[in-house]
């Protein structure tokens, strides 16, 4: 989603950075893109104190400051930044219409918004993008978002001396850096191949048949506030929807649960001691609290299939997220979802430029930064 202003911009993809500001930290990556793909130029997390913090101005105070952290700690003189919304204020939805003029198109897409949208567009943006169709018909996706969600996101980061000049949607942002980096052609292969007789040299085998069946990629992202996820299959059209159960609400009902202090249970869950006995603890605790998560994807994974209009398998979940990590959830969500679950670092196959930290922080922290990723691809 663009702002309004941004053709007056000039700019080269490499003169912008990714800012994903969550309600728990803030992550920012820089990449540079050539011939053999992308580098990582510029990496940063840090936290954002206090994020309980009942007072909106506090939390508006936190958030900038941890804006400004990130920024110094990767020592990068850019100051155009790419931001990302999500939440019940953010849309996205795909259309097809009868074969409309350019001039006509526009006045379909806003009463498609305001028919499918739950907030009223007229306090919004709506945007849209067409994608190539028979000629009897034209389809595509609109993408929209209160201005309240996008002036929110451009405060802060004027207030941190950074200038917005491009907002996207969380959800594309994450099948954008899946697509891009080097991990998409791995699993679509291993997708593509699995179950299958192989072929021969010549690509043709007497015993391979195509499947009539498309394959999605789907991508469940787990943040502190928000959990996304975000389909892409054969026909180009994404599928994003936004929860609002996510870590935070599965570390508070495991300690209320518990009777233990949230910041203990959240401890225990990113602690690298295989061995903790509070991790064994929880275990039990952990399912439970994670089930009305489990519930929601497992539904939006068989709505997305039933609203298809050829049979579409997804056969893989990729979980990213600051949430992805906690000991067991991956486990967890590959015994109950439909699909398989893997834990998906979007950083595991990118070059680094010589600073070793940056590296560090990938490893460390690689699946929590995938939206930033996406932002950061970009381009003005």
């Amino acid at each position: 989603m663009n702002l309004d202003w941004k053709q007056l911009l000039k700019l080269k993809q490499d003169e912008v950075l990714g800012l994903d500001i969550g309600s728990s930290s803030v992550k920012l990556i820089q990449l540079r893109k050539d011939d053999g793909g992308y580098t990582v130029t510029a990496a940063g997390i840090a936290d954002i104190a206090d994020e309980t913090e009942s007072d909106q101005t506090s939390k508006e105070i936190n958030a900038v400051k941890a804006i400004r952290n990130c920024v110094e700690s990767t020592g990068i003189r850019t100051r155009l930044a790419v931001c990302g919304v999500c939440g019940p204020e953010v849309a996205v939805r795909y259309f097809k219409f009868p074969s409309l003029s350019m001039e006509e198109m526009q006045g379909a897409v806003m009463l498609e918004a305001a028919q499918v949208c739950p907030f009223n567009v007229d306090d919004g943006v709506v945007e849209y993008r067409l994608i190539p169709s028979d000629k009897d018909s034209i389809s595509g996706f609109l993408v929209a978002a209160t201005n309240k969600v996008i002036k929110s996101k451009s405060r802060l980061t004027e207030k941190a001396s950074l200038n917005n000049v491009l907002m996207d949607v969380d959800g594309l942002a994450l099948l954008n850096c899946f697509e891009a980096l080097p991990f998409y052609e791995e699993a679509h292969s291993q997708k593509s191949t699995k179950g299958k007789p192989e072929k021969s040299q010549n690509g043709l085998s007497d015993e391979y048949e195509e499947p009539e069946a498309s394959r999605a990629t789907a991508i469940l992202n787990v943040g502190s506030s928000h959990t996304t996820v975000a389909i892409m299959s054969d026909n180009n059209l994404p599928f994003i929807r936004d929860m609002a159960y996510a870590g935070n609400d599965i570390v508070e009902q495991i300690a209320s649960e518990c009777d233990v202090p949230a910041k203990t249970v959240s401890s225990a869950l990113t602690s690298r001691e295989d061995s903790s006995q509070l991790q064994l603890e929880f275990g039990d605790s952990l399912a439970k609290a994670c089930q009305k998560l489990i519930t929601d994807v497992t539904d939006t994974l068989r709505y997305y299939t039933a609203q298809e209009a050829k049979s579409t398998i997804v056969e893989k979940v990729f979980v990213c997220g600051g949430f992805a990590l906690a000991k067991g959830f991956i486990e967890l969500l590959d015994s109950r979802l439909p699909a398989k679950a893997v834990l998906w670092n979007p950083f595991d196959n990118v070059r680094c430029d010589a600073e070793q930290h940056y590296q560090d922080i990938l490893q460390k922290n690689g699946t929590a930064m995938a939206v930033a990723a996406g932002l950061a691809m970009r381009s003005i």
